[in-house]
């Protein structure tokens, strides 16, 4: 069986010279950045924007994408569609595990505009509760003596100190689902180049040269399964052994506010603005939060994905009543957060993706903050409801708690930190006692936590959860 590549594929077209540098080479940038990327270049002829992604912990994507030539079909799936294309605009991968200086290179090509990132909240290496880089991180301490740097801070920061040499302007644009993205990883450089002997040479040209502009972006894109590998093979006559698949529906919205060039986006749909915030916020609060709400419930009440989970119409409308009562006073007053919220719960409920609740629910100590626990300082600041984001936070507490018992490995960076507070005789006052992630004012003597509590114990050791229990819960927390 033939293989997807060039010689296979010789009509898609293929940028000439390298624009972009992404770190983290991903299922959701290749559907998400990259796609918008290759669309542009069909429009427009320009050659000059040719994606170098780099793998940052494991080669796996490496390994698919180098003998295929960077090439990969992407898959759109959703109820009553189903179509495929060959995305061209990927033409170099280097794996960060194996070639560190690489990576640094090719930040510091001057052909390269753009430094874009989609390496999940965990690859930031922030405290949650504060945003700010973690300076004890052992990754961040080790790059700091010198060595090739693994992480992607030293990685960005090492590729910006030689493009200061050659004073190449450059935009660094985050594409990760964090509140004010752009600005939090200028903030994370910040940190890190302050560790540097030349920190004020060095953060004197960041500021003149580099742009951070905050953007959204959204897209469901689920792990590909052998299954799929199997079935567009057997469509296309080639194997793809990196073939992604994701919903229809995709939006980008960027800050306009660029260092050096970039590629003709406008022109695919993607939305430039003055102020990002609306968008993500929106996104965060709504989508996300929704998403690890019907995760943690839906692993406990033993729902595999999260179209099951949302079938669920106890879920659902759980769901529905923390994004109506909860989230939506919290929000921007022009944004339709109504019509955003059936929109969200439409897409979930697409059969024809398999995003599994326990994909979802991974990393939940860096998610909780952006996506549920900034949405309830706003609404306590308002003095309006936090009751069905307790629950939210509750069922994050339960998942953690009932997982551990069960000999499970939780799939998180503070896993550590999670398994000694789940280990106490008072588990739920543990984990909500864990200030990297509650900080000191949502912590298990605080109102919040006191209702998050309640709820938790109400739900620990249960399964699904059921009208009764809701409205048991309701009548605790009211």
């Amino acid at each position: 069986m033939s293989r997807l590549s060039s010689a296979t594929a010789p009509e898609v077209p293929r940028p000439v010279t390298r624009g972009i540098v992404h770190l983290g080479l991903g299922a959701f940038h290749r559907a998400h950045q990259a796609a918008f990327t290759h669309e542009a270049a069909l429009l427009t002829g320009d050659s000059s924007w040719g994606i170098t992604g780099v793998t940052q912990r494991s080669a796996a994507v490496a390994e698919q994408l180098r003998p295929q030539d960077g090439l990969f079909t992407l898959v759109e799936k959703g109820p009553g569609i189903d179509r495929a294309s060959v995305v061209g605009s990927i033409t170099e991968v280097i794996s960060a595990v194996h070639d560190a200086d690489a990576v640094v290179d090719a930040i510091a090509d001057p052909r390269v505009r753009i430094v874009s990132l989609t390496v999940t909240e965990k690859g930031y290496r922030l405290d949650p509760a504060t945003g700010r880089l973690r300076p004890d991180d052992p990754e961040i301490v080790a790059d700091l003596t010198g060595r090739s740097p693994g992480t992607v801070v030293g990685q960005l920061v090492a590729g910006l100190a030689l493009r200061a040499k050659l004073d190449a302007p450059v935009t660094v644009l985050s594409c990760d689902n964090l509140p004010h993205n752009g600005a939090l990883l200028a903030g994370i450089v910040r940190d890190y180049v302050a560790q540097r002997d030349d920190s004020t040479a060095l953060q004197g040209w960041i500021d003149s040269a580099v742009a951070f502009p905050n953007s959204m972006v959204d897209r469901i894109v689920p792990a590909t399964t052998d299954e799929d590998r199997r079935r567009l093979e057997d469509e296309t006559g080639l194997r793809d052994d990196a073939v992604v698949v994701c919903e229809p529906f995709r939006q980008w919205v960027i800050e306009d506010r660029f260092a050096a060039e970039r590629p003709a986006w406008d022109l695919v749909g993607v939305q430039f603005v003055t102020d990002v915030e609306p968008w993500e916020t929106m996104k965060l609060r709504v989508l996300n939060a929704s998403h690890s709400l019907l995760a943690y419930l839906g692993v406990r009440a033993g729902h595999s994905t999260i179209a099951d989970a949302v079938a669920d119409p106890v879920l659902k409308s759980l769901a529905h009543r923390m994004i109506v009562s909860d989230v939506a006073p919290t929000l921007h007053p022009d944004m339709n957060s109504d019509a955003y919220a059936n929109e969200v719960l439409t897409r979930f409920a697409n059969p024809t993706l398999p995003h599994t609740t326990r994909q979802v629910a991974m990393d939940g100590s860096q998610k909780l903050g952006p996506r549920l626990l900034g949405t309830v300082r706003d609404a306590q600041e308002r003095g309006s409801s936090t009751t069905w984001l307790a629950v939210a936070v509750a069922s994050w507490v339960a998942y953690v708690i009932d997982e551990l018992r069960a000999g499970r490995a939780l799939d998180d960076p503070m896993a550590d930190v999670l398994s000694r507070a789940a280990s106490q005789d008072d588990a739920v006052a543990a984990l909500l006692s864990v200030e990297q992630i509650f900080g000191a004012d949502l912590g298990p003597d605080s109102p919040f936590g006191r209702r998050v509590a309640a709820a938790a114990d109400l739900l620990v050791g249960s399964a699904a959860v059921t009208t009764e229990s809701v409205a048991t819960i309701e009548r605790e927390l009211s």
